[in-house]
């Protein structure tokens, strides 16, 4: 028995997931819901696979709390499991920590588990040259720090403090911050893996913490709170925080009602703005990759948008965005858990806005999303969200940004705080994902005579639907489509949870919901509904206007879907015809406890009954006539032995004295089907039935006490045997085809929410059965045969409805050698997609290499064109389709200059099966490559790089060229014109920088995290004219010394002297500070120099150590100032005044300055 990780459709997220949710630079998604980490495409919005983490021995099941990609690339070591590109770290809310593969997929190490408490957030830090380390929060304030192997070699506790969230840096990536509810930052640095290898410093941010003190207080949060997340304690209080991409030491900070920037190089807040009481609180901050914008989510499902104003650190609201749609959405409305920004589709722009044609682009039709046609740069771009909402649906959305000629035109459904007059924004939802809308709660599974023409048992019966129906918590309906594991419909039947779910045929679903009115009255509203899977419409029957005394406990559809049982609890059995309007044939009052319809009949061209086996069990029992006449309900009687009828269908039940009887129901009569009674009495039984299963002519029933009867209602026989298990919730019997050697096979679930495999049809059914078979991750809820094949070499599939909520189908193999006969297997059916899967990460790593070199080397975009997509709308393509037969090395744009060309028709051929199936490139990238592959080596390694999640090495591609035409023109100037080149740098440095207009400004920004990467001068005073300005009005000596840094990084020297001249006599930094600004005023100007020193001798007039001055003012030819500071001194050793002489040179006015000073000091004193 296997369950494949693509045949798990994971439940709906919750908050109890803390928004685990993770988007990898190459476009996979990876999210959690109950104990399950799915993982899907970004771009084609498709489940790929889900892993279910395994239960711990003695304990509940678990929850993923946090997640995040590891940042591997592409690697060609084998067996180390850091060595994985599809590597999630995967936290859970038992304090475990788990590597999971998806390669594999599975869970390939686990951590040491350090603490009891929940992990609250965790990611990747790099602490030696290739060699990641995992940080986590684990319970409400403590941070461990795990190596490689999964061992802890550091930890550090910040109680009182709850931490919220960790992020690591993006231009330092050994280093990364954590931050609490009430502003706690704590900054850490790696430079190891050992103790004392780790650095950390403590900032805090003043933010308003009232709420959270009630809170607090109405908790009443004791110490042993401290093993739950910060999260789990207050889960309506959200404190987030995201580093700049844009700029150094800056992060984003968001509190409930507070938006902040802050600085930590300077510990310093820039700039603070309160939410209006009009606006729900904050719940998470996302920078735009691209763009100075800031996107922040609020707990009502809107997204607000903040743009930076020029040349300061302030932030002003400029839109307001709803991200769940009003229509056809069911009140209450879903929250919206996670958001998330693509990198990719960020930097596939930047590729495209440096390698754009304009003749081209202009050209072409905008129908594409990394293609626009506006030709402002910074309007240009266009931003990709993922979003997350708990009712299972993963939305997807593009953000635009545009031009507002006339600012009345900004259209805004709250009143901002301050409104950007020139740009609009509007968001498209451009794609949608529906999974499990709700915890399921029951399942319903079609049985192949409900598609029989004229319901003839089964024995001719028409292919089943691969529709598998659920019933969900709240009220809705999912059908999934098992052929692509997908939800292919989704009807709110029902305002609470749905407790019955039958199938009428092949296009309608039966299900019902109970509610108590109040407790004081006892009464109980029983709703039925109709589903039309066709039409989508709901229609309920049997509707009452008063409360019934007693709740429906089950729904019995027959095989055909003609008849309805309606079983209450301590009531009649109502029994209905399921006609275009059902009609109620009849009520049984009888006390039942179970009842089952017969499944379709055994073929007769094989049949081999239990009969025909001789039983052997120890306990052999026969059943004396305990069943109510026929009489008692005045139907026909039928003759002893007599099978049903064509048109007539029979169901089994068992009653609260233990006995058992078959009733028929032929058109609108009912009657005794009179079985075969065995010779000895059911009566006898110690537990109470409660579960059956009926296929004629069989009737196998369970009991309390684990206890399993089978009984041949034509010949009388019957045995029993028990599980050791105590309760059997279920019994069902597995499909069988006209080949099938075993008629017996049956599995039994149990109400500890186990299940085992039986065999009835052996002699020995203990012997070989399966006992608790394992499946990972959850025990079973619900559980029923999905009868898809047709012959028994194919795999059983059983469908399974886990604890956690997640569906997923189990394939079971059967072993036939107790039988001597040999068992084939067909190889399993893929699963059908409704659009190719482009996701070069997910080929096998020796394939995506391949293809990684074929891009890099150039290959012709028609290469692309296959049946399978959409050629006619491709700019690229061309009539001609490439043929296998031809020679393959015919699609590349040229032979590479160095190896063996047969080596590319190698790669081809590997390739060829992808091609066909269109997975390789997906329609938006092939247009994007057919204008990059005649543009160089550099333009096709960048798209390389980008397409398989490597940025950094896309945006070094990308300014490669820049940096190689800098050098060669630095080299060349220095040749030609040496001094020109040499004033002209000169001029740059005694200025206070060049002046920029606000479209330089905007220009620049629009390349985003590009022009961090610039390195002429004008770009570098470009990135600094913007940063500077920030911390001019920020006091102290420390920020004083950063300030220094930053003027002196960028060349601005005379603006560092200033800074560094205005220090105070009284600072301890005025000496270092005044050295440093004499030795850097000599790369200036001779008359910098004397005007420093001038101002540094002023600064040092005191009575005690005035005469230190003196010295500066005569090494620089200052003597008329350096005699007035000696003037103004009094404590002044009287032998000093002869040596202070020798300072000034010789000259008629020796003696006389001499004389004027002494006469001065005699004066004063």
């Amino acid at each position: 028995m296997s369950s494949s990780s693509n045949s798990i459709l994971p439940g709906p997220p919750s908050r109890s997931n803390l928004s685990a949710a993770d988007l990898s630079t190459s476009g996979l998604l990876a999210f959690a819901s109950g104990p399950c980490v799915s993982l899907v495409d970004s771009q084609s919005l498709q489940l790929i696979s889900t892993v279910s983490l395994p239960s711990p021995l003695s304990s509940a099941s678990p929850t993923v709390t946090s997640l995040r990609w590891a940042p591997l690339p592409l690697r060609r070591q084998r067996g180390d499991p850091f060595s994985s590109h599809l590597l999630i770290a995967v936290g859970d809310n038992l304090g475990r920590i788990a590597l999971v593969d998806f390669r594999v997929p599975s869970v390939r190490l686990w951590l040491e588990q350090d603490s009891d408490g929940g992990v609250q957030d965790l990611c990747w830090v790099l602490a030696l040259p290739e060699s990641y380390i995992i940080a986590a929060i684990s319970g409400s304030s403590s941070l461990t720090l795990y190596t490689d192997s999964g061992h802890v070699f550091w930890k550090h506790d910040s109680s009182p403090e709850f931490i919220s969230c960790i992020r690591c840096d993006p231009f330092d990536s050994t280093h990364f911050c954590l931050l609490g509810l009430k502003g706690f930052l704590l900054s850490v640095k790696l430079v190891g893996i050992t103790e004392n290898d780790v650095t950390s410093k403590e900032f805090h941010i003043q933010t308003d913490s009232t709420d959270l003190q009630k809170l607090e207080r109405e908790a009443l949060v004791s110490s042993s709170s401290s093993s739950h997340s910060s999260t789990a304690v207050f889960p309506f209080y959200s404190a987030k925080f995201s580093f700049s991409p844009h700029w150094k030491h800056i992060i984003f900070l968001t509190f409930p009602r507070e938006l902040v920037v802050f600085d930590l190089q300077y510990d310093a807040t820039l700039y603070v703005v309160a939410l209006p009481r009009e606006y729900a609180k904050f719940v998470d901050v996302l920078p735009d990759p691209n763009q100075e914008f800031l996107y922040c989510l609020h707990f009502d499902c809107r997204l607000s948008i903040w743009r930076r104003q020029e040349g300061e650190q302030v932030h002003v609201l400029c839109g307001i965005e709803e991200l769940i749609p009003a229509i056809g959405i069911s009140a209450p409305l879903p929250s919206l858990l996670s958001l998330l920004i693509s990198q990719l589709d960020s930097t596939l722009q930047n590729i495209r806005k440096i390698h754009s044609d304009p003749v081209l682009d202009a050209s072409m039709v905008d129908d594409s999303f990394y293609f626009s046609g506006d030709d402002d740069a910074f309007l240009g771009f266009k931003t990709h969200f993922i979003s997350i909402s708990d009712d299972g649906k993963i939305w997807s959305w593009i953000l635009s940004v545009k031009r507002d000629k006339d600012s009345s035109n900004l259209q805004s459904n709250d009143k901002p705080l301050k409104s950007s007059t020139d740009t609009s924004f509007e968001i498209s939802l451009v794609g949608q994902l529906q999974l499990l809308s709700s915890t399921v709660t029951i399942l319903a599974v079609p049985t192949p005579s409900m598609t029989a023409t004229l319901a003839r048992g089964g024995n001719s019966p028409a292919v089943v639907v691969p529709l598998v129906a659920l019933g969900t918590e709240a009220g809705t309906i999912d059908v999934v489509d098992v052929s692509a594991n997908a939800v292919a419909a989704s009807f709110s039947a029902h305002t609470s949870r749905i407790r019955g779910l039958n199938w009428l045929g092949n296009s309608r679903l039966v299900s019902f919901s109970c509610s108590r009115v109040s407790t004081r009255t006892g009464g109980f509203i029983n709703r039925l509904a109709i589903t039309c899977l066709r039409s989508g419409v709901s229609k309920g029957f049997r509707v009452l206007q008063k409360p019934e005394r007693a709740p429906i406990r089950a729904l019995k559809v027959s095989s055909s879907g003609r008849y309805l049982l309606i079983l209450f609890r301590g009531d009649p059995v109502e029994v209905w015809a399921m006609t275009k309007s059902p009609v109620m044939i009849r009520s049984l009052t009888l006390p039942f406890t179970v009842l089952e319809w017969t499944l379709p009949t055994i073929p007769n061209s094989a049949e081999k009954s239990l009969s025909k086996q001789p039983s052997i069990s120890s306990n052999q029992e026969t059943i004396v006539s305990g069943t109510p006449k026929a009489s008692d309900f005045k139907v026909v009687g039928t003759a002893d032995g007599q099978l049903q009828d064509d048109t007539s269908e029979s169901f089994a039940f068992a009653l609260v004295n233990g006995a058992l009887g078959v009733f028929e129901v032929y058109g609108r009569r009912i009657r005794d089907f009179r079985p075969k009674w065995p010779e000895a009495s059911f009566n006898t039984f110690d537990g109470l039935i409660t579960a059956m299963a009926y296929r004629v002519p069989h009737v196998v029933t369970g009991d309390k006490l684990g206890n399993i009867r089978w009984w041949d209602v034509t010949s009388g026989n019957s045995s029993s045997f028990n599980t050791c298990k105590e309760g059997i919730k279920k019994i069902k019997f597995s499909p069988i085809y006209h080949d099938s050697i075993s008629r017996g096979r049956i599995f039994v679930l149990f109400f500890d929410n186990t299940f085992s495999f039986y065999d009835i049809d052996s002699p020995d059914p203990l012997a070989i059965s399966l006992i608790r078979p394992q499946i990972p991750g959850s025990l079973i809820l619900e559980l029923d045969w999905l009868a898809l094949g047709t012959s028994r070499f194919d795999s059983l599939v059983l469908c399974v409805v886990g604890t956690d909520g997640s569906f997923r189908l189990v394939e079971v193999r059967v072993n036939e050698k107790m039988i001597t006969q040999k068992s084939h297997t067909k190889p399993p059916k893929e699963k059908y997609r409704p659009v190719p899967l482009c996701t070069p990460m997910l080929l096998p790593v020796s394939h995506a290499l391949a293809f990684r070199m074929i891009l890099q080397l150039g290959v012709n975009p028609s290469w692309f064109n296959t049946s399978s997509q959409c050629i006619g709308k491709r700019s690229h393509s061309i009539p001609e389709r490439t043929s296998s037969s031809k020679d393959l090395r015919s699609s590349m744009i040229d032979f590479p200059p160095i190896g063996d060309p047969a080596v590319i028709e190698i790669l081809l051929k590997v390739l060829e099966p992808y091609r066909l199936e269109g997975c390789l490139l997906d329609d938006e990238k092939a247009k994007l490559y057919s204008r990059l592959v005649n543009k160089g080596y550099t333009a096709r390694f960048a798209f390389t790089a980008a397409i398989f999640g490597e940025t950094s090495e896309a945006f070094f591609w990308l300014k490669l060229p820049c940096a190689m035409n800098y050098e060669a023109n630095k080299i060349k100037s220095k040749i030609s014109t040496k001094h020109f080149e040499e004033a002209t740098m000169l001029n740059k440095i005694t200025s206070k920088g060049p002046s920029v207009s606000g479209f330089e400004k905007i220009g620049s920004l629009g390349e985003g995290q590009l022009k961090l990467m610039a390195f002429e001068q004008n770009e570098l005073w470009l990135y600094a004219s913007e940063r500077i300005p920030w911390h001019e009005n920020l006091g102290g000596e420390e920020a004083i010394q950063n300030r220094v840094h930053e003027l002196v990084s960028v060349g601005n020297l005379e603006g560092a002297v200033s800074l560094l001249l205005s220090t105070s006599p009284d600072s301890s930094y005025f000496y270092p500070n005044a050295l440093r600004a004499v030795a850097l005023s000599t790369s200036v100007s001779k008359s910098l120099v004397e005007l420093a020193v001038k101002v540094v001798a002023a600064n040092m007039v005191r009575p005690d150590r005035s005469l230190s001055g003196t010295h500066l003012l005569c090494s620089v030819g200052r003597y008329q100032e350096a005699c007035s500071q000696v003037r103004f001194c009094f404590n002044v050793n009287r032998f000093y005044i002869p040596s202070l002489s020798i300072c000034f040179p010789q000259c008629s006015y020796k003696m006389l300055v001499v004389g004027r000073i002494l006469l001065h000091w005699q004066l004063r004193i």
